[in-house]
């Protein structure tokens, strides 16, 4: 049962490295965690792990436990859209990685950066997985209304992960989330996968509303005043563990999976040496002469190559006067 000594997990944390959708600077987070006392909190920003060594760092120091993740693209059914994914090894960290990679790597430069979903479960040790909010591929998914299609989606997944796979359920009043949430509940109790309560939380105070929603409208190259466009309530900020037992008093369950959720994680992100290139030298050069000689030369084919080919008024012996080659 839940208690007061209990408290909330914000493990769905979006950082400024969510471009242009998440609007928290990890040192204020850290100070955050600090000043409130946080047992543990979880990044989650979209499409890249930019930030999370600087968070692991930064939210270690001040004595709260970082849980690191991020929300991929996966591509199911030729539908796109959001899986949060999070490392709880260094066996998982390596495949996060390894996945979020292969989602730009991978793919054709004309589509969204994506992983077949085929790829997550070919990679899943070490990870845990959550259905994720109104713009993840499961809500995408329900929008097709195709039974089939949506039920092979989360056998697969259970099949794969087992108990490493939660419906979330969030509540912050946006349009659509409620539909969402039944939808989460039923197919719940059909596959016998556990809930958990969580937020998306891209910012740290409830005063930070117009900021943020300013911050999406860039992202999204629209006007605030446009009446089409993506919008968000104002309940995307880091609520209290009062406030949220009595959002999601009627699922206790929800409540307690959450508060267990931190100790499913025993990874932390560390420093470690660049793997630098080994550089073969067959001259009397030092390695820096050597670097600097091989980059004149890999300049001088590019200019010629590439350069050149399009803008036929320059020329090598003109270049020269105003970069130094050779």
């Amino acid at each position: 049962m839940v208690n007061e000594k209990q408290n909330f997990t914000h493990f769905k944390i979006h950082t400024q490295y969510s471009i242009c959708e998440g609007a928290i600077k990890i040192v204020d987070l850290a100070k955050f965690c600090k000043e409130n006392k946080i047992r543990s909190i979880g990044i989650s920003d979209s499409f890249n792990l930019c930030g999370a060594l600087e968070f692991s760092e930064e939210i270690s120091k001040v004595g709260t436990q970082p849980i690191i993740g991020s929300q991929i693209n996966f591509k199911f059914q030729n539908i796109i859209g959001k899986i949060p994914v999070f490392a709880s090894t260094e066996k998982g960290f390596n495949n996060l990685t390894k996945l979020s990679s292969k989602s730009y790597l991978d793919v054709d430069h004309s589509m969204l950066p994506h992983c077949s979903l085929n790829e997550l479960l070919n990679n899943n040790d070490g990870l845990i997985i959550t259905s994720g909010s109104l713009d993840s591929l499961f809500n995408k998914l329900l929008q097709t209304n195709n039974l089939k299609h949506i039920e092979e989606f989360i056998f697969n997944i259970k099949n794969t992960f087992s108990d490493r796979f939660y419906f979330e359920i969030q509540r912050h009043n946006d349009i659509g989330e409620r539909s969402f949430e039944n939808s989460s509940l039923n197919y719940s109790k059909k596959f016998k996968i556990p809930l958990i309560a969580s937020q998306e939380v891209f910012y740290l105070e409830h005063d930070m509303f117009e900021a943020h929603d300013a911050l999406i409208c860039i992202g999204e190259k629209t006007y605030i005043d446009e009446k089409n466009r993506k919008r968000y309530s104002k309940e995307h900020y880091l609520k209290t563990f009062a406030d949220l037992k009595n959002i999601y008093q009627d699922l206790p369950e929800a409540l307690e999976n959450n508060y267990n959720f931190p100790f499913r994680f025993s990874y932390k992100l560390k420093k470690s040496k660049p793997n630098l290139p080994s550089i073969k030298i067959l001259s009397d050069l030092t390695e820096n002469e050597e670097l600097l000689s091989l980059s004149k030369k890999g300049l001088e084919n590019r200019l010629k190559n590439y350069v050149f080919k399009q803008k036929k008024i320059w020329t090598i012996q003109k270049l020269k006067k105003f970069i130094r080659i050779g």
